[in-house]
């Protein structure tokens, strides 16, 4: 991604971190939650919202700026270039982050169950 790209953001008060860090927090425990009851849709979901909701938090901590981009993804560019000098690691973490964000159109909108999902991936290369 080019680095003049214009990102869709909107400044936020940098103590407004804290809720969008609360989300993340209350997303991954109810993933936790799901994952103990095998509900393997909740876990992915949740997931993808945790991990959405903490890079909220990280950019409004460290750059001031929440995402109003309508694709997930672009949070991602975002946060690689608000914030790639600052936080150590971060061009690899965004990664991670793309990986389980691509995931939120499997679990919410396909017509499978977001366990068999994952594993069908496993079983093709098994």
């Amino acid at each position: 991604m080019s680095s003049a790209r214009r990102y869709k953001t909107k400044p936020t008060e940098e103590s407004n971190c804290i809720i969008y860090l609360k989300k993340a927090r209350e997303f991954y425990q109810t993933m936790y939650q799901a994952e103990k009851a095998e509900n393997w849709n909740a876990v992915g979901l949740n997931g993808v919202h945790a991990t959405i909701s903490l890079i909220d938090a990280i950019l409004v901590k460290h750059s001031g700026i929440r995402s109003s981009e309508e694709d997930h993804m672009t949070v991602v560019d975002l946060l690689t270039s608000s914030v790639g000098n600052k936080i150590k690691d971060v061009a690899q973490k965004s990664q991670t982050a793309k990986r389980i964000i691509a995931k939120k159109n499997l679990v919410a909108y396909e017509n499978r169950d977001f366990i068999n999902g994952l594993f069908s991936k496993f079983n093709q290369v098994a």
